[in-house]
């Protein structure tokens, strides 16, 4: 039986342990996406840096939060009753995933600044669909992703000024 934000009624250790698989995966990624990073930060530092380039410790809580943010999300869309919407967002969401881990592999592995920005305006594209398609099924699910968005947005800034200086 649906509930008030359209979601369809689960066993709460069901739900829970599908949070928890959410959560695991996403941060999986992050972690993934982190340790790519990690081996390209010698490459980075030798980088010119654009104007406002956030400073280094922002990345984890920034990580940490988006990552939650996002499983959340997508565990609040596959707790809805299934729909075209439903299953058109879930596979969008996994391709934002997969954008977000090439990402780190175009720019901190293979250092090509200029296809890591093409990366990120189709992750951007992805993202927007994705909150298209959760908006359909749970509104608070296609909010929590905006500052994924946001984020996107905001590194296509960084990585055009870093194709530009570099």
């Amino acid at each position: 039986m649906p509930t008030q934000s359209g979601s369809t009624q689960t066993s709460r250790p069901r739900a829970a342990l599908a949070l928890l698989g959410w959560l695991a995966l996403c941060f999986a990624v992050t972690a993934a996406s982190l340790t790519i990073d990690a081996h390209g930060i010698a490459w980075y530092a030798g980088l010119i840096k654009p104007p406002l380039n956030p400073p280094g410790w922002l990345s984890a809580p920034a990580s940490i939060t988006l990552t939650a943010l996002m499983a959340i999300s997508v565990w609040l869309v596959w707790r809805t009753r299934p729909s075209t919407c439903r299953r058109k967002g879930l596979r969008l969401f996994g391709v934002t995933l997969w954008f977000n881990l090439l990402w780190s592999w175009i720019f901190f592995s293979r250092h090509q600044i200029g296809t890591a920005l093409v990366d990120l305006v189709v992750l951007l594209v992805a993202i927007l669909l994705t909150i298209v398609n959760f908006r359909k099924v749970s509104t608070t699910a296609a909010w929590m992703m905006v500052p994924y968005l946001v984020w996107v947005g905001f590194a296509i800034y960084l990585n055009l000024a870093f194709w530009r200086l570099n």
